[in-house]
């Protein structure tokens, strides 16, 4: 009778509870989310774990490249001369770092630290080059003295004596009745000559390659020549 009793009571309770519950959790939802949101989650409104890691990372990365760039910034401060050192946004080529050295090379030879050097007066030993390649300073060597030059030597002399005859050339044909005939050999002469001036730049030692010759250069060189 009593567990019937209790049954019958818990019936009639539990949906009171229930429809309570519910009421008192939509208010919190409510209130979590502001006023006229609606029942909203809370863990809808919380940020997203994944999201914190990737700016976290992000921000990482930010302090990273900054302390690079600092690191860089100071290696580069290093190199420069002192009296440059603090102002690197001003040097704006090497031209500014040459003047620089010139400056402090004229302060030198004015205060006479050149003055009394050792070997002064006497001729420079150039039986060696400190600057080539020990191989190709041996060769050069054995090849002085057996009164014989480099490859790239003899061939950059042909090419200067192949140049000025056939500037002479063009010279002597422009403007002669037998230019057309002559302009035909001038252009195979001077593909012949731009051929080895091409070899020439494959041989020499860095620094001292030459341009070839340009038709349409040296005929405006002429254009200008005959108006002066």
């Amino acid at each position: 009778m009593v567990g019937a009793i209790a049954t019958r009571r818990s019936g009639h309770l539990l949906p009171l509870m229930i429809r309570s519950m519910t009421r008192d959790r939509a208010i919190w939802y409510s209130s979590w989310a502001g006023p006229g949101s609606g029942p909203v989650p809370p863990s809808s409104s919380c940020s997203d774990p994944s999201s914190n890691a990737s700016s976290s990372a992000q921000s990482n990365q930010k302090k990273l490249s900054h302390r690079l760039s600092a690191v860089i910034d100071a290696v580069n401060e290093r190199k420069l001369p002192s009296e440059l050192r603090g102002r690197g946004n001003a040097v704006r080529s090497e031209t500014d770092i040459v003047n620089v050295v010139e400056q402090r090379i004229w302060h030198s030879m004015e205060e006479g630290h050149f003055e009394n050097l050792p070997g002064k007066g006497k001729p420079l030993n150039l039986s060696t080059n400190p600057h080539a390649d020990p191989a190709e300073d041996t060769l050069y060597r054995i090849l002085s003295r057996n009164g014989c030059a480099p490859e790239w030597v003899e061939l950059n002399k042909e090419i200067r004596g192949l140049i000025g005859r056939w500037r002479l050339a063009l010279g002597r044909a422009w403007g002669s009745a037998t230019w057309h005939e002559e302009e035909e050999a001038l252009m195979g002469q001077m593909k012949e000559i731009n051929n080895k001036v091409l070899r020439y730049n494959l041989i020499v030692p860095f620094g001292r390659q030459m341009f070839g010759l340009n038709w349409e250069k040296e005929i405006a060189k002429l254009g200008e020549n005959n108006l002066q």
